[in-house]
Protein backbone atom coordinates (compact mmCIF):
# COMPACT_ATOMS: atom_id res chain seq x y z
CA UNK A 1 0.00 0.00 0.00
CA UNK A 2 2.86 2.37 0.86
CA UNK A 3 4.50 1.69 -2.53
CA UNK A 4 1.28 2.42 -4.39
CA UNK A 5 0.84 5.69 -2.51
CA UNK A 6 4.47 6.68 -3.17
CA UNK A 7 4.13 5.96 -6.91
CA UNK A 8 0.93 8.02 -7.04
CA UNK A 9 2.57 10.98 -5.30
CA UNK A 10 5.64 10.83 -7.56
CA UNK A 11 3.45 10.60 -10.66
CA UNK A 12 1.45 13.65 -9.63
CA UNK A 13 4.66 15.53 -8.89
CA UNK A 14 6.09 14.75 -12.33
CA UNK A 15 2.88 15.73 -14.12
CA UNK A 16 2.61 18.99 -12.18
CA UNK A 17 6.21 19.93 -13.06
CA UNK A 18 5.55 20.05 -16.80
CA UNK A 19 6.01 23.53 -18.20
CA UNK A 20 2.92 25.27 -19.52
CA UNK A 21 3.93 26.65 -22.90
CA UNK A 22 2.14 29.81 -23.95
CA UNK A 23 1.93 31.32 -27.45
CA UNK A 24 4.36 34.06 -26.38
CA UNK A 25 6.99 31.38 -25.58
CA UNK A 26 7.22 30.34 -29.23
CA UNK A 27 9.42 33.37 -30.02
CA UNK A 28 12.11 31.78 -27.81
CA UNK A 29 12.56 29.08 -30.48
CA UNK A 30 14.12 31.56 -32.91
CA UNK A 31 17.87 31.25 -33.23
CA UNK A 32 20.56 28.59 -33.11
CA UNK A 33 20.23 25.43 -30.99
CA UNK A 34 22.90 22.83 -30.24
CA UNK A 35 21.89 19.35 -29.14
CA UNK A 36 23.19 18.37 -25.69
CA UNK A 37 21.70 14.92 -25.23
CA UNK A 38 19.02 12.46 -26.27
CA UNK A 39 16.99 10.61 -23.63
CA UNK A 40 15.53 7.36 -24.97
CA UNK A 41 12.13 5.97 -23.99
CA UNK A 42 13.65 3.50 -21.51
CA UNK A 43 15.65 6.24 -19.75
CA UNK A 44 19.12 5.71 -21.20
CA UNK A 45 20.92 8.84 -22.41
CA UNK A 46 23.35 9.75 -25.15
CA UNK A 47 25.41 12.89 -24.52
CA UNK A 48 26.77 15.07 -27.31
CA UNK A 49 30.00 16.79 -26.33
CA UNK A 50 30.58 18.57 -29.64
CA UNK A 51 28.37 19.09 -32.67
CA UNK A 52 29.25 19.77 -36.27
CA UNK A 53 25.83 21.25 -36.95
CA UNK A 54 23.21 23.34 -35.16
CA UNK A 55 19.48 23.67 -35.75
CA UNK A 56 18.38 27.15 -36.77
CA UNK A 57 14.73 28.13 -36.22
CA UNK A 58 13.03 31.17 -37.74
CA UNK A 59 9.35 31.22 -36.72
CA UNK A 60 6.83 34.07 -36.98
CA UNK A 61 3.08 33.78 -36.41
CA UNK A 62 3.48 30.06 -35.62
CA UNK A 63 4.98 29.28 -39.04
CA UNK A 64 8.56 29.22 -40.22
CA UNK A 65 11.56 27.04 -40.99
CA UNK A 66 14.15 24.82 -39.33
CA UNK A 67 17.51 24.51 -41.03
CA UNK A 68 20.78 22.70 -40.29
CA UNK A 69 23.77 25.05 -40.18
CA UNK A 70 27.46 24.41 -39.58
CA UNK A 71 29.40 26.87 -37.40
CA UNK A 72 32.74 28.05 -38.77
CA UNK A 73 35.85 29.15 -36.87
CA UNK A 74 35.38 32.78 -37.93
CA UNK A 75 31.91 33.03 -36.37
CA UNK A 76 29.91 32.54 -39.57
CA UNK A 77 27.67 29.61 -40.48
CA UNK A 78 27.65 27.41 -43.57
CA UNK A 79 24.13 26.71 -44.77
CA UNK A 80 22.52 24.83 -47.59
CA UNK A 81 19.31 25.48 -49.49
CA UNK A 82 17.49 22.64 -47.71
CA UNK A 83 15.13 23.35 -44.84
CA UNK A 84 11.97 22.07 -43.18
CA UNK A 85 8.76 24.04 -42.98
CA UNK A 86 7.56 24.25 -39.37
CA UNK A 87 4.09 24.97 -38.03
CA UNK A 88 3.34 25.34 -34.33
CA UNK A 89 0.14 23.60 -33.21
CA UNK A 90 -1.55 23.99 -29.83
CA UNK A 91 -3.70 21.01 -28.81
CA UNK A 92 -5.14 21.22 -25.31
CA UNK A 93 -2.20 21.66 -22.95
CA UNK A 94 0.27 20.25 -25.50
CA UNK A 95 2.28 22.09 -28.15
CA UNK A 96 3.52 20.40 -31.32
CA UNK A 97 6.04 21.35 -33.96
CA UNK A 98 4.75 19.98 -37.27
CA UNK A 99 7.47 19.59 -39.91
CA UNK A 100 6.99 19.23 -43.64
CA UNK A 101 9.34 18.75 -46.58
CA UNK A 102 8.68 17.66 -50.15
CA UNK A 103 9.33 14.09 -48.98
CA UNK A 104 7.94 13.71 -45.46
CA UNK A 105 5.74 15.03 -42.64
CA UNK A 106 6.30 14.48 -38.91
CA UNK A 107 5.65 16.07 -35.53
CA UNK A 108 7.52 16.63 -32.28
CA UNK A 109 5.99 17.64 -28.97
CA UNK A 110 7.47 20.77 -27.45
CA UNK A 111 8.10 19.73 -23.83
CA UNK A 112 9.81 22.87 -22.53
CA UNK A 113 11.34 26.10 -23.80
CA UNK A 114 13.34 28.84 -22.09
CA UNK A 115 15.76 31.44 -23.42
CA UNK A 116 18.59 28.90 -23.00
CA UNK A 117 17.06 25.39 -23.09
CA UNK A 118 14.75 23.47 -25.43
CA UNK A 119 13.30 19.96 -25.07
CA UNK A 120 11.24 18.19 -27.75
CA UNK A 121 9.92 14.62 -27.92
CA UNK A 122 9.42 12.72 -31.16
CA UNK A 123 6.96 9.94 -31.99
CA UNK A 124 9.47 7.27 -30.89
CA UNK A 125 9.39 8.86 -27.39
CA UNK A 126 12.98 10.15 -27.70
CA UNK A 127 13.57 13.46 -25.94
CA UNK A 128 16.02 15.85 -27.57
CA UNK A 129 17.61 18.34 -25.18
CA UNK A 130 19.13 21.46 -26.76
CA UNK A 131 21.01 24.48 -25.48
CA UNK A 132 20.99 27.88 -27.13
CA UNK A 133 24.05 28.35 -29.28
CA UNK A 134 25.73 31.33 -30.82
CA UNK A 135 28.50 32.09 -33.21
CA UNK A 136 31.95 30.70 -32.47
CA UNK A 137 34.92 32.94 -33.27
CA UNK A 138 38.20 31.17 -32.54
CA UNK A 139 40.25 33.29 -34.93
CA UNK A 140 40.01 36.37 -32.69
CA UNK A 141 40.34 38.60 -35.73
CA UNK A 142 38.51 41.46 -34.02
CA UNK A 143 35.52 41.20 -36.33
CA UNK A 144 32.05 41.14 -34.86
CA UNK A 145 29.98 38.05 -35.56
CA UNK A 146 26.31 38.21 -36.44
Amino acid sequence: MKNTFMILVLSLLLVSCKQEIKPADIAKLNGYWEIEKVVFDKGEEKDYKMNESFDYFDIKNNKGIRKKVMPQLDGTFLTSDSFENVSVRFKGDQVFLDYKTDYAKWSEELISITEEKLVVKNQEKKEYHYKKAGAINLLDDGKKTK
